[in-house]
């Protein structure tokens, strides 16, 4: 059982990734599985058999999030973005109480009774950096093809780096940074051509596929690696200003992504659907986040 829950979000983490103006980290926030992932993480080597139980089922979620969904969210928040975007919405609102519950525990923990002026700095500091993030102009090409030469490869590496540091920061979307960095069509363009390929068996398409792929994935596993080792010190030293800026990044999410959001087909039924996506979104991450111990 524990299995199949832990699968299900990851799979909602992994989708989160592909969405312009929402983060995975925010998403594994709410689903209560960002300290076990960082746990898993950090720790990989030196208690390689428990992070491996402890993360597996995360990952395979999250790879068919991604692998899966690349087909599908992109229609959606084509034809239908306000139901779309009010879903993950609520699928992030869900997991405030849990936030709060958190920065309750980092005050205790750090021997403190309320918050003070340094938590209240970093919450705000933080929702105006995704909101001025979420503002920014992209340099997005929509060019889908990315030539798999030498040069090429060297930067998708170090995109890998850049955009996977931000995928695991609650608050940043990491497709957004690479909608920014203009590979955001480039990459998923690649990955629906890699997983249609794997149907048909073009070995063509597979070889160049896993040329562009396969280097960005080794700069997104370092970066992931990176970045997790300096959360852990904040919540091992900051704890309770941590989590005051993440929930600070969680609260500017719902404005970031309608600031994304398209405004195609908004009329009374999809007002009305929604809203019912977003208490239904919300229902389920305070609901799956209670299965959490």
């Amino acid at each position: 059982m524990r299995f199949i829950i832990d699968f299900i979000k990851g799979i909602f983490v992994g989708v989160a990734n592909i969405i312009p103006g929402v983060s995975g980290g925010t998403m594994a926030v709410s689903m209560g599985i960002y300290d076990k992932m960082l746990y898993a993480i950090n720790n990989l080597f030196k208690e390689f058999k428990k992070c491996i139980v402890l993360i597996f089922p995360i990952l395979l979620g999250m790879i068919v999030g991604i692998g899966g969904f690349t087909f599908i969210i992109p229609v959606l928040l084509s034809e239908y973005p306000l139901p779309t975007c009010l879903c993950f919405i609520g699928l992030i609102l869900g997991g405030v109480p849990m936030i709060i519950e958190s920065v309750k525990k980092g005050l205790e923990k750090e021997s403190k009774t309320k918050i003070g002026a340094s938590h209240i700095i970093a919450f705000i500091i933080l929702f105006a950096v995704a909101i001025l993030l979420a503002m920014g102009n992209s340099s997005e090409s929509t060019n889908t093809y990315i030539d798999a030469n030498i040069i090429n490869i060297i930067i998708l590496f170090v995109v890998g780096v850049v955009a996977s540091a931000t995928m695991i920061i609650p608050g940043v979307s990491g497709s957004m940074v690479l909608m920014i960095l203009g590979y955001y069509a480039g990459i998923t363009g690649t990955l629906k051509d890699f997983i249609t390929a794997l149907t048909t068996f073009n070995t063509e398409v597979l070889i160049h596929g896993f040329a562009i792929l396969f280097p960005f994935g080794i700069g997104v596993l370092l970066g992931i690696f990176l970045i997790a080792k300096l959360i852990e010190f904040l919540f091992n030293k900051y704890c309770s200003i941590t989590y005051c800026a993440i929930l600070g990044l969680i609260a500017s999410s719902p404005v970031a992504i309608l600031i994304k959001m398209g405004h195609k087909n908004i009329n009374v039924f999809t007002i009305v659907l929604a809203i019912v996506l977003l208490i239904v979104g919300t229902w389920f991450t305070y609901w799956m986040g209670s299965k959490e111990e």
